[in-house]
């Protein structure tokens, strides 16, 4: 089985597991040995989920904007520990290919093998849901049809990426790919690079 196919088969299950209770406050039961790479799939798109969930309830017009606010620095908290967990599969990545020779003429990708990965975790939840929308018999047959068109779309794009990520995997086992990890660098969180934050603790 290949990397993107290891992947997606993590994907499903966490996203089936969430779906269970459907509630963005319901404890992860990672089921997968800690620390393994599973593990640390499993948990990626565990966030992704949440926060799927955690955009579609902000986006109620009817919210109290009490609570709205508390979601939003809640997805803020989600996006920094998703970029810390792309990062460190990119380590896993990283000590994978240690010690691989890169070839003379060897080329760097567009972006890391953990960020293609994070983009089929999303991308695995597209689906999730699009399913569902094709699938209502409450809704006009013309909207169930852009839905069956749109999860067609999405089911090509989860066979090209599946099989750029596996390329790109077996480029970097040959040594015709190399990676670099450059940390995100986000500025908003960091109380010593936001000027808002930095301000209001008088240490400009």
């Amino acid at each position: 089985m290949s990397f993107s196919q290891e992947s997606l088969k993590v994907f499903d299950r966490s996203i089936i597991d969430y779906h269970k209770s459907d509630d963005v406050d319901t404890p992860i039961a990672n089921p997968y040995k800690e620390k393994s790479i599973e593990y640390y799939l499993y948990l990626k798109n565990w966030i992704d989920t949440v926060q799927w969930h955690l955009e579609d309830i902000i986006r109620d017009p009817q919210i109290d904007p009490v609570a709205a606010l508390a979601i939003k620095r809640r997805i803020d908290r989600s996006n920094q520990e998703r970029t810390d967990l792309v990062e460190l599969i990119d380590s896993y990545f990283l000590e994978r290919f240690s010690g691989v020779k890169v070839l003379p003429g060897a080329t760097i990708n567009t972006e890391s093998p953990a960020w293609a990965v994070d983009r089929l975790s999303i991308l695995a939840l597209k689906i999730y849901h699009m399913k569902i929308e094709a699938e209502r018999t409450d809704t006009p047959a013309d909207q169930q049809k852009r839905c069956r068109e749109k999860l067609a779309v999405l089911m090509e794009q989860k066979k090209d990426l599946s099989t750029a990520i596996d390329m790109l995997l077996d480029d970097m086992a040959a040594g015709r790919k190399f990676m670099k990890v450059y940390k995100q660098m986000k500025m908003y969180n960091d109380p010593t690079l936001n000027p808002v934050l930095y301000g209001q603790n008088g240490s400009k």
